[in-house]
């Protein structure tokens, strides 16, 4: 295939969009609830919504408050928003983030520098984590030239704070917990991590990408949620992102810190250079209006009101699904989810296979290693495809329980033998050299 070049001749915008629209063939189904990850539908009202805010402001450009004080305004007033959603109160500040990624990331950076101010002997900064900690702090160790020690679960798929308390040495800078895990859907025991962090005087961050914009619904619903926020002393910073349960769109994340003084250490500046002073609050330089302006506007038209009803049909739907899995012989809900995240898994059939069984059926659930299991994140778009789901997934069930042993083909044969490899520096080389064909033109 000869690699496409810039056309000669433009095209109709009617015609562009009709190409745009023929792409959208092969991608997963979201709007019609057959995947489980990715993207958070809250219905086609607050999609028009999205539509309409993000287009508003699609030109602006959140690199200069000082020209677009309005962008300015907003990121303000949805971090204030999520602050106090986090129990923050009046010292929390802040900042709009592109997502969970460069939130944590931020979070990091700003626990580098407060080692680097407290602790100056230190040369590499440790973070330490559970194993169900986000690969976004890993990322962050790596492009920052931190540490990172990862420590064990407990028998609940929670983060064991006495693995933590033991891994705390010199070179540690800050602690982390889930609120919740993805792997699991679990809240660690943050008021324990934290407890450890405030009495060795170091950070705590809150990974609440997942789980920010719903377990304080979760929780006014009446089910049981432990503190996980800005309650917990020793709770430093928090991950929130907007555009998973908060149903903004894309490029809508927080991340907050219990004072501006800790914020200012996220900030970045240099004066030296020819076009003048160069100073930005995240990692991004143009930052997109759209996704401040989208975020914004969902946050002020759902309030709380909104939110709680999503959060109510999201665990309705989530309940029903839990119950369906846990009433086929052979499958198990893994560990006690607090939200609409959760694993399940098998010791009777390969649940790779068993997910390919499913993909076959049109329903797209992701999987976990370590152990193998499937996972599923749940939203209202779920409640009506609930029966569906369940007796294809009995159907699965059976298919897998009679397929061979060491027949997995496809998707499953690959996640099965990557889980199976004891040299991980050769799954990562095959992880990035499988990346680098899918953005190969040949």
């Amino acid at each position: 295939m000869t690699k496409p070049s810039l056309p000669k001749k433009g095209t109709s915008p009617e015609a562009v969009l009709e190409q745009l629209q023929a792409h959208r063939g092969q991608d997963v189904d979201w709007k019609g609830g057959r995947t489980f990850s990715l993207v958070y539908y809250a219905g086609e009202r607050v999609m028009q919504l999205l539509h309409d805010a993000y287009s508003m402001f699609m030109a602006e450009n959140g690199l200069s408050p000082m020209a677009f004080p309005s962008l300015k305004q907003m990121e303000n007033e949805v971090v204030a928003m999520t602050a106090d959603m986090l129990h923050g109160g009046e010292p929390a500040a802040g900042s709009m983030t592109s997502g969970g990624t460069e939130s944590i990331f931020m979070a990091m950076k700003t626990a580098r520098e407060w080692s680097r101010k407290h602790r100056p002997h230190v040369a590499k900064p440790k973070i330490i984590a559970p194993v169900s900690a986000h690969p976004a702090f890993v990322k962050s160790a790596h492009y920052l030239d931190m540490q990172i020690e990862f420590t064990p679960l407990g028998g609940d798929w929670r983060a064991d704070p006495e693995a933590m308390k033991a891994a705390i040495d010199d070179d540690t800078a800050i602690l982390v917990g889930s609120a919740v895990c993805y792997p699991y859907g679990v809240v660690d025991p943050i008021e324990e991590i934290a407890a450890l962090a405030d009495e060795r005087g170091l950070l705590m961050h809150v990974d609440g990408c997942l789980g920010g914009f719903m377990l304080p619904f979760v929780g006014k619903l009446g089910y049981e949620v432990p503190v996980w926020d800005f309650r917990a002393k020793g709770v430093t910073s928090i991950s929130a992102d907007v555009h998973k349960y908060g149903y903004a769109a894309k490029g809508a994340s927080t991340v907050t810190y219990r004072d501006a003084e800790l914020r200012k250490l996220q900030f970045y500046a240099y004066p030296d250079w020819p076009g003048g002073i160069y100073v930005t609050p995240t990692l991004a330089g143009a930052r997109p209006g759209g996704a401040v302006a989208a975020a914004w506007a969902v946050m002020h038209h759902l309030g709380e009101e909104g939110y709680l009803k999503l959060a109510e049909a999201a665990m309705d739907a989530t309940s029903q699904i839990k119950a369906g899995i846990e009433s086929i012989d052979g499958l198990r809900i893994m560990g006690d989810p607090h939200m609409t995240v959760f694993a399940f898994d098998s010791e009777e059939v390969d649940v790779f296979t068993l997910g390919s069984k499913m993909d076959e059926r049109g329903w797209h659930l992701d999987r976990n290693q370590f152990p193998s299991a499937l996972h599923m994140m749940v939203t209202p778009a779920h409640a009506d495809l609930v029966d569906e789901l369940v007796s294809d997934l009995k159907a699965a069930m059976q298919e897998a329980r009679e397929a061979p042993a060491g027949a997995a083909e496809g998707m499953a044969a690959l996640y099965g033998a990557a889980a199976a490899m004891p040299d991980r520096g050769a799954v990562s080389e095959f992880a990035i050299g499988f990346m680098d064909q899918l953005y190969t033109i040949s």
